[in-house]
């Protein structure tokens, strides 16, 4: 079997979405059913891009988790690596949708989720040391044993090909935003490529500045680091190459603005995979994420190549 090109490792559940846009959820009459998890979406996102993607996770034993299962396979995701835990059930997260900035999320991952129930001696590290890409998330570090896995994944990848760290910082998981500093500044050295918003880099490095994120992602040891800043883009830079690169917005109408940031993931690792230069990586993302953002789903809704493509020549033309 050819070696992974995405292999992420981290969160996974049903996202279940109300029909009803702008309708607090007590009076949501229905609801979608999808796939979700950011670690799982990116893999996705980067399959719809063409790539070979695989997970590292764990479901419940019960029908939500086949319903995974089912749904990786479709969306053409490697499901070698998702194992079931007995007696926890797979996550639920359902989320209100108030365009075009406030999507609240809420999250059934008790007693523990599944995906935390990552171990480090069940790991396969040949394939992780081989995957072209490998991206790892702060959640996955915000509980035992995950938080041992992951890092123990990392070590053993010794920085070797493209090493993600999705900096996803969620407060709800943590005991406070100290604790995921600590365990934040353990992985940093570890990861070639670092992805965050102005909170996760406050997180992470201490500062908010987008430039100061920049250099303190840099002198944590990441080559290349990527801050979302929001309406005012995305702002990346290369610490090997010294490109450094501000990439406005793509502007869409908005309908949710989840999963957006997963398929920028997506798109960032076929644009690191494909050799482009900073510039068209940083656009490219920009665009996957506006088209989701366009769209109810996350999962379901991640973009083709074409499709994105489409998206950035009416921008080129607007």
């Amino acid at each position: 079997m050819p070696a992974d090109e995405v292999l992420t490792i981290g969160r996974i559940g049903v996202d279940l979405y109300p029909e009803q846009i702008g309708v607090p959820l007590p009076e949501v009459r229905t609801f979608a059913k999808f796939l979700g998890g950011s670690p799982t979406n990116v893999a996705v996102a980067a399959a719809r891009l063409g790539r070979r993607s695989a997970v590292i996770t764990r479901t419940g034993a019960d029908p939500f988790g086949d319903y995974l299962h089912r749904a990786l396979c479709a969306f053409g995701v490697d499901d070698r690596f998702v194992t079931p835990v007995g007696g926890l059930p797979t996550p639920i997260t359902f989320c209100e949708i108030f365009p075009p900035d406030n999507f609240p999320l809420y999250f059934y991952r008790h007693p523990k989720a599944p995906d935390l129930e990552i171990r480090p001696d069940e790991l396969d590290l040949g394939a992780i040391a081989a995957a072209e890409i490998f991206w790892v998330t702060g959640t996955g570090l915000s509980q035992e044993p995950s938080r041992g896995a992951t890092l123990a994944a990392l070590r053993h990848r010794g920085r070797g090909g493209i090493t993600v760290f999705d900096l996803d910082y969620r407060p709800m998981f943590w005991g406070s935003r100290k604790e995921a500093s600590g365990f934040y500044a353990e992985a940093l050295p570890l990861v070639t490529v670092a992805v965050g918003n102005l909170d996760e880099c406050e997180t992470a490095v201490g500062v908010r500045d987008p430039g100061e994120a920049l250099a303190a992602l840099h002198d944590a040891g990441v080559d290349l680091a990527v801050v979302k800043q929001g309406p005012r883009g995305v702002l990346a830079s290369r610490r090997s190459t010294g490109e450094s690169v501000e990439v406005p917005p793509v502007p869409v109408r908005v309908v949710n603005g989840l999963g957006a940031g997963d398929a920028f993931g997506g798109a960032l690792c076929h644009g690191l995979l494909a050799g482009w230069d900073l510039t068209t990586v940083m656009r490219f993302g920009n665009a996957a994420g506006a088209l989701v953002a366009s769209r109810l789903a996350c999962a379901d809704a991640m973009p083709t190549e074409s499709e994105v493509r489409h998206l950035m020549e009416a921008g080129d033309h607007a």
